[in-house]
């Protein structure tokens, strides 16, 4: 909090502004030219939120995440800005007005609430956290639309807003917790004050086993640029709804509850889902996309003869197919002269970088090697991005 305190004074912005582009390498001459001047826990917390800020730039952008404010646990635990705007956009779509930002961390959710025009309040129980988003409303404009609450949210009435959100602490002492039990809040509790809502949004771990979904919620997964971020249940939109949402669009995948693709011979092409499309269990909508099917059945690949571009999946033309032979595999980029080797796998033990080692590649073409399983057997396939 002292931290924070003389952050926030005009010799504490100044100093930010002067350490801003301050490199790891530097700091230590830096901290020692500025304790001439400063007081030392100044200078320490200075850099240290520097340090902080350009972390932060992958999640929030550069010129946000200058001027913003974090904690260590803050910038590790808060949402993408890609996928708040998201969710924001969304909640303004269904006509929500104000919103009850439950375990609100640093801000970042509740800022692209405000910044879509919904009014919100903001709670943590955490003092510094707080207060850190207090001051991120403030700085970036929107304190007129955030009110911020230090309190224990279990205790917080959310009656006259138009929506809850909340996102539960998933990470403990010993790292990420799994059981949505153990979050903390718990999701038992999550559920049973989003039903008490018109609508409400729980942000979860994308790994939530989908029978742990409540009846009363449809389920959304979401990636950005490929990596699946997020899994959100919403209520007051339409139960048992499945969807994969695909960030930058969006583009959204709904489940229309069809059966497992059948299993079908290797053809010209493979397609690798979009990991939101496989958390989702949405595969067979693709499949049938793409007039395709699975090339085993515990296996979220899918094979076709025929190119059809989707952004629910990315597509490669398969040249080779072999058995699983480390030898056979270096013989023949070897005679292909693969320098560029990517590596992916999916149902294989053997991890990309010691096959990488073993293959040795050198050459000045490229290739993409999967490793998994067609119909039961260990299989490579090999091939090149298509279109």
């Amino acid at each position: 909090m002292n931290d924070l305190a003389l952050l926030l004074t005009p010799e504490g912005r100044a100093l930010l502004d002067e350490v801003r582009d301050t490199e790891p390498a530097q700091e230590l001459a830096v901290a020692t030219r500025l304790r001439r001047d400063h007081p030392a826990e100044l200078v320490s917390a200075a850099l240290g939120q520097a340090r902080l800020r350009q972390r932060a730039a992958a999640k929030f952008g550069a010129e946000d995440a200058g001027r913003m404010f974090f904690t260590p646990n803050g910038v590790e635990q808060s949402t993408r800005s890609s996928v708040a705007a998201y969710r924001a956009a969304r909640m303004k779509d269904l006509g929500v007005t104000s919103v009850a930002d439950l375990c609100c961390g640093i801000g970042g959710d509740a800022i692209a609430l405000a910044r879509a025009g919904i009014r919100v309040l903001a709670v943590d129980r955490d003092p510094l956290t707080a207060a850190v988003a207090r001051a991120n409303a403030e700085v970036l404009g929107l304190g007129r639309l955030i009110e911020v609450r230090e309190a224990d949210v279990t205790e917080v009435g959310t009656a006259g807003y138009d929506a809850v959100f909340v996102d539960p602490a998933r990470r403990g002492g010993r790292g990420r917790i799994f059981d949505p039990e153990a979050y903390s809040p718990p999701l038992s509790w999550a559920v049973a004050a989003a039903l008490a809502a018109p609508r409400a949004a729980l942000k979860i771990a994308p790994g939530v086993p989908h029978e742990a979904v409540p009846a009363e919620a449809e389920a959304e997964w979401i990636s950005d640029g490929g990596d699946v971020k997020e899994a959100v249940l919403w209520f007051g939109t339409e139960p048992g709804l499945v969807r994969a949402t695909l960030l930058p669009g969006p583009r959204t995948l709904l489940g229309r509850g069809l059966p497992d693709p059948e299993v079908r011979p290797v053809g010209r092409y493979l397609y690798e889902p979009d990991g939101a499309v496989i958390r989702a269990h949405l595969v067979a909508e693709v499949a049938e996309q793409l007039g395709g099917g699975l090339i085993d059945a515990t296996i979220a690949y899918v094979t076709a003869d025929d190119l059809r571009p989707t952004p629910y999946a990315s597509a490669y033309e398969i040249t080779d197919r072999l058995p699983f032979n480390v030898k056979k595999l270096k013989a023949l980029l070897r005679e292909r002269e693969v320098g560029t080797l990517t590596v992916k796998k999916r149902g294989s033990a053997v991890e990309p970088e010691e096959l990488r080692r073993k293959v040795k590649p050198q050459g000045p073409n490229a290739a993409t090697v999967f490793l998994t399983r067609v119909a039961g057997a260990p299989t490579m396939l090999i091939g090149h991005p298509a279109g």
